[in-house]
């Protein structure tokens, strides 16, 4: 007999095994400990013990749901962070009922939208959340630059009298929120970055006025670039790149986006690359 429970009223091991388990056969693979699953999923993931659920056929993990809320882009919003179920549990409801007590949660919870993200390619899973009542609304795509040597360096663009200098997180803050005209995917959200704590911020100034910002950790994951639209084409992406480089001797860069044409093709003519893995978001509204 499967018996389902709050997050909360096992132990974290019981979490971290019912997720490895069943990402076994997953087309990324994880191989977490316990406590860089518990740092990571329950931390600037967003994920509560007491939003997740798990399924246990007697002692075993069978299947989990983490879940997690915030105020994303305006909207009371619980995240699907992670939906596994057993392999040789699937096609039993396992999955169908812990998605039903991750609704109820939200539902509870005052929330307005479910989300989630999943991989293209992962076709059972696509139909299921749509099944669910899950549609597709962004397409999420992931850039790397992994030789630095194949960039096109600030020395290549016209400056324009642009200067970038370091900001901190209340001056990043405010200039993002005054700034929401893009749409940011959950893992470049403020919540996340402010929960991270890997960060360093820029900006990009011309004349005195802050013309762009860039939140990057110290090992390369950009998770905000963007420039005011009046202001593109003076050098100031660029140039805040270029300036993170060399301050944090990056060897290597990585971005990940929702549907945005002109930043593509910026980040192709810095030479980026874009990876094989992408993702789609699917919501619904309560």
């Amino acid at each position: 007999m499967v018996q389902y429970y709050r997050a909360t009223e096992v132990e974290m091991d019981v979490l971290h095994a019912a997720f490895q388990t069943e990402f076994s056969d997953y087309i990324i693979q994880f191989n977490f400990t316990m406590e860089q699953f518990a740092d990571r999923f329950f931390g600037p993931e967003g994920n509560a013990r007491e939003h997740s659920f798990v399924a246990l056929r007697g002692d075993m993990p069978i299947g989990i749901a983490l879940g997690g809320i915030k105020t994303y882009e305006g909207i009371r919003t619980m995240r699907l962070g992670s939906l596994a179920i057993d392999p040789e549990e699937r096609g039993q409801g396992v999955s169908g009922r812990l998605m039903e007590l991750h609704r109820e949660e939200a539902v509870k919870q005052g929330c307005r939208q479910l989300m989630l993200e999943v991989i293209v390619g992962n076709d059972r899973a696509i139909a299921f959340y749509r099944k669910q009542g899950y549609s597709k609304v962004y397409d999420l795509s992931y850039f790397s630059l992994n030789d630095m040597s194949n960039r096109n360096s600030a020395s290549d663009k016209k400056l324009g009298g642009v200067t970038v200098s370091r900001i901190d997180w209340d001056s990043f803050e405010s200039g993002v929120e005054s700034n929401r005209y893009f749409h940011v995917n959950w893992q470049n959200d403020l919540e996340y970055i402010q929960s991270s704590g890997d960060y360093v911020f820029y900006g990009a100034f011309h004349d005195g006025k802050r013309i762009g910002t860039l939140g990057i950790t110290s090992t390369g994951r950009i998770s905000i670039l963007f420039v005011d639209p009046s202001s593109r084409c003076r050098g100031a992406a660029t140039l805040l790149l270029e300036t993170a480089v060399k301050e944090l001797a990056l060897a290597k860069m990585s971005i990940s986006m929702t549907n945005n044409a002109l930043m593509e093709g910026f980040l192709s003519c810095y030479g980026f690359q874009r990876d094989s893995i992408s993702l789609y978001e699917m919501y619904i509204t309560l």
